[in-house]
């Protein structure tokens, strides 16, 4: 194929016959680009003979790597998916790589079929809970895991670089029935028992061709909301962190009388919760509930919890009591899952709403549908107790949602390296924030620092966006978290490459 260019212009002959791909869609461990809608006038970051030469790139990756020539790949409900997984898979196959399309699919659902169809690679086309024009594939090529930095870095380099390598052998097979055998499995062995009113907010997403029918064979009463699927999306993305969606999940709570609400993204592999008095209830606690509730099940456990995570995980006095261990590590659904399976940990969490359940309750990947039922086997488990009842029960503290000031894919990083050695450089000196010194500085991903009462801050840059990532949390007061956020907003005032925040606190 041609080299790939980075700024072909639609409507002309070199876009419809040469590879657009923008550098910057590689990100730490997925691809996403924007494709363009009709609406918009922003200069589409890829194009379909883009995304060929990237099926033909991950093609050769396989062989490069020793892994079996066959790979899985499924697409989720976006008026243009059809056309990018078509695409993708012609790339495949002409690197001499089998191909088993399953179609419409969560990416559960995918990660799923490695196991069921005993395949080791797999490729789903979404962009999760992106806008529309949005477009991305998420890879891997050994169960459950998929790509980090390195297989994404060598990627680049091989579809960048026009170093595919066309192959013989390449095949197609249509695959049926694996969206029924992916449902089955998650309900084979759960039923609940205690008598729960459930709504299942899909936000005409993907999860809506699954969530209602899985919820009601675990024997929950459903209530749908938004379950028609629809890749306009009208009333909202399907994002599960986005403060629109939760709000109308609570109303829809309000109203029915509910005794929780779950929420799903894009792609299926989130899960958020409004709980039975309409409160939302940020993912990270979540977690901490079922931590709680999985601690007293295992002897020992580990769990894994990302670096935007409440600080409850480490303080928490039934987790301590039950033997728990919390490991806090890079945030991102590869990083979150490969930590989880390394430490042989009962479960990962990250705030975003991805959850990590190893066996015997998942199988290492994240799925938004198996979190739902664990949250339901957790109530069932806890029969005298609401969703309200059990988040109450934590210790009290006062958190942010996640914040996303916009800042270049080109430019993120370096502005958050500047921030953290201004951090560093506060912490060496002894310097006070907010009238107290800071006591810890955790560089794993951005960095998260805490003062003395135990509130603290991150920054870092998102991987999958152009935007910085910042979360506040304090465990004394509402005001501290407030005073934390606004040091950091004064940091980043520093920096003229970091736009708005989407959302503030104050």
């Amino acid at each position: 194929m041609p080299v790939p260019k980075s700024d072909l212009q639609p409507n002309t002959l070199e876009f419809e016959t040469e590879p657009l791909i923008k550098p910057t869609g590689f990100r730490e461990y997925d691809a996403r680009w924007w494709f363009g809608r009709p609406d918009s006038a922003r200069a589409p970051e890829i194009n379909l003979p883009g995304i060929q030469a990237l099926g033909l790139g991950l093609g050769t990756l396989i062989y490069e790597l020793g892994k079996s020539p066959e790979i899985v790949v499924g697409q989720d409900y976006r008026s243009y998916s059809t056309s990018i997984k078509q695409a993708l898979i012609i790339g495949l196959m002409s690197a001499g790589v089998k191909v088993h399309d399953i179609g419409l699919a969560l990416s559960p659902t995918a990660y799923y079929a490695q196991f069921d169809l005993d395949v080791d690679c797999v490729a789903m086309v979404t962009a999760s809970h992106n806008e529309n024009g949005w477009t991305g594939v998420k890879m891997g090529v050994e169960r459950p895991l998929t790509f980090g930095p390195e297989e994404m870095n060598r990627l680049k380099e091989i579809v960048l670089g026009d170093a595919g390598k066309a192959r013989a052998g390449g095949e197609y097979v249509l695959t049926t029935g694996v969206r029924e055998r992916y449902m089955a499995d998650l309900v084979a062995n759960i039923k609940i028992s205690r008598r729960l009113k459930v709504v299942a907010a899909c936000g005409n997403g993907t999860a809506a061709a699954f969530a209602t029918q899985v919820l009601h064979q675990a024997g929950v009463e459903v209530i749908p909301m938004d379950c028609t699927l629809d890749h306009s999306f009208p009333n909202y993305n399907p994002n599960p962190e986005d403060m629109k969606m939760l709000h109308a999940m609570a109303a829809k709570v309000k109203a029915t009388g509910a005794d929780l609400a779950f929420g799903f993204d894009g792609d299926g592999d989130r899960c958020g919760v409004v709980d039975n008095t309409g409160e939302e209830i940020f993912a990270d606690k979540v977690g901490v509930m079922l931590a709680r509730d999985l601690s007293a099940q295992f002897d020992k456990p580990v769990f894994v919890a990302d670096v935007k995570s409440t600080g409850i995980y480490a303080m928490d006095p039934v987790l301590s009591a039950n033997g728990a261990t919390t490991d806090y590590w890079k945030t991102g659904h590869s990083y979150i899952k490969r930590r989880t399976t390394e430490l042989g940990a009962v479960a990962g969490f990250e705030k975003s709403g991805h959850y990590f359940f190893r066996p015997p309750i998942g199988r290492g990947y994240d799925d938004g549908l198996v979190t739902a039922l664990a949250i339901l086997a957790m109530l069932d488990r806890n029969p005298d107790k609401s969703m309200a009842d059990l988040k109450d029960d934590l210790p009290k503290t006062w958190a942010s949602p996640s914040m996303a000031p916009a800042c270049a894919d080109e430019e993120k990083y370096a502005v958050v390296q500047k921030i953290t050695d201004s951090v560093q450089d506060d912490f060496t000196a002894g310097k006070r924030i907010m009238g107290q010194k800071i006591v810890s500085v955790v560089t794993v991903n951005g960095v998260r620092f805490t003062v003395e009462d135990g509130t603290w801050g991150l920054v870092r840059a998102s991987s999958n966006t152009p935007n910085l990532v910042v979360v506040v949390e304090s465990p004394s007061s509402r005001e501290n978290m407030v005073a934390m956020f606004h040091h950091i907003e004064n940091l980043l005032a520093n920096h003229p490459q970091v736009g708005e925040f989407d959302q503030k606190v104050g």
